[in-house]
């Protein structure tokens, strides 16, 4: 076993703090991870503070994981010792089901083990997450980092990247498709950036008029204020495709009545409180609201390998593990450009 230096919730209103773990030494299919870069979530604070229920504690978070294999097992192929590789929200599968057999273990009718706050099919023992220095997972559920992009910045890729670029592959954005962000945090940035990538031309809408110039700058074409009831009559039946990336509660009936006929209106975020949604809206253009989720490990180095083609990457604050309990407050304010990355090497100085 390696002693393994991590931060902890030890209940849902206790601050994240120093803990200590075991990391297993890797089996003859697993690798051993040093870990570099890991990213902050907002599921992580939903779940260190036990906001979806079920929480296990002592919790450590973390599944946007960027690291250096350390060692790898006798039948280990994929990687070989000092390889740059990630690992995102999930660490296993039931491998059997249709939809892991299709590479869609998110969905996996056992449910999927989540990279912490789940548990190890073969033992019952905790899943523990990336705000720690070493993690040991199945090859399997490992991705390749490519070498352009820096590692730091490819942390969220494992996350906001992935649930971003999943949903615009599987419903087809092409080029010169409308297509509309809303909202510009962790996952919009980089629903903005992929979409941009794929030739999409994009809008975001936002309710604060301060995100344009941000918005712009990331490679959005327009800009549009939600907080202007007229925006929704001008932009009446104009996208192709809406990824909505708010959890927060808002009408999505307003933003159905903004695509056009057979348009597709994407669900990333979960407010806490269910919607209404008026059939009329699309029963009368036939337009479809869908939900996504994540996407499965091959469709994740998919998109770290486009993301490497296409020159994109989060855009980050880098942090020290000390300044973690800070970060979460103020992503409750939304007061971050646009991803928390925690450099584990802050660990040295924390200790």
């Amino acid at each position: 076993m390696h002693k393994t230096a991590a931060y902890a919730a030890q209940n849902a209103l206790s601050p994240l703090a120093p803990f200590s773990i075991d990391r297993r030494e890797p089996g003859p299919d697993e690798v051993l991870i040093d870990i570099l870069y890991c990213g902050v979530c907002h599921s992580d604070i939903h779940q260190a503070r036990d906001e979806w229920g079920g929480s296990v504690f002592p919790m450590v978070p973390g599944h946007e994981i960027v690291g250096r294999v350390a060692q790898a097992g006798a039948n280990v192929t994929r990687f070989k010792p000092g390889d740059a590789v990630g690992v995102g929200c999930f660490v296993d599968s039931c491998r059997q089901c249709p939809q892991c057999k299709a590479g869609d273990e998110q969905y996996c009718d056992q449910g999927m083990t989540g990279t912490y706050n789940s548990r190890e099919r073969a033992t019952g023992a905790p899943t523990y997450g990336g705000y720690s220095t070493r993690i040991t997972v199945d090859q399997a559920y490992v991705l390749r980092i490519p070498e352009s992009i820096p590692l730091d910045r490819a942390a969220p890729l494992l996350c906001a990247g992935i649930t971003t670029y999943s949903p615009l592959k599987y419903y087809g954005v092409k080029a010169g498709d409308e297509v509309a962000v809303v909202g510009l945090g962790g996952l919009g940035h980089m629903a903005v950036k992929l979409a941009v990538a794929m030739g999409a031309h994009v809008t975001v809408l936002s309710t604060s008029e301060s995100k344009r110039a941000d918005a712009l700058a990331l490679g959005a074409h327009a800009f549009a204020a939600t907080r202007d009831p007229a925006t929704f009559k001008q932009l009446a039946r104009k996208f192709d495709f809406i990824i909505d990336s708010v959890s927060g509660e808002h009408d999505y009936n307003a933003y159905l009545g903004l695509l056009k006929v057979d348009g597709t209106m994407v669900l990333l975020g979960i407010p806490e409180t269910p919607a209404p949604v008026a059939a009329g809206l699309l029963i009368s253009k036939r337009r479809k609201l869908v939900g996504s989720m994540i996407g499965g490990i091959r469709e994740t180095q998919e998109m770290l390998d486009f993301c490497a083609e296409h020159g994109v990457a989060s855009d980050i604050e880098l942090i020290d593990i000390d300044q973690i309990n800070q970060a979460y407050e103020r992503m409750l304010k939304g007061d971050v450009r646009y991803r928390f990355v925690i450099d584990i090497a802050s660990f040295d100085k924390a200790a």
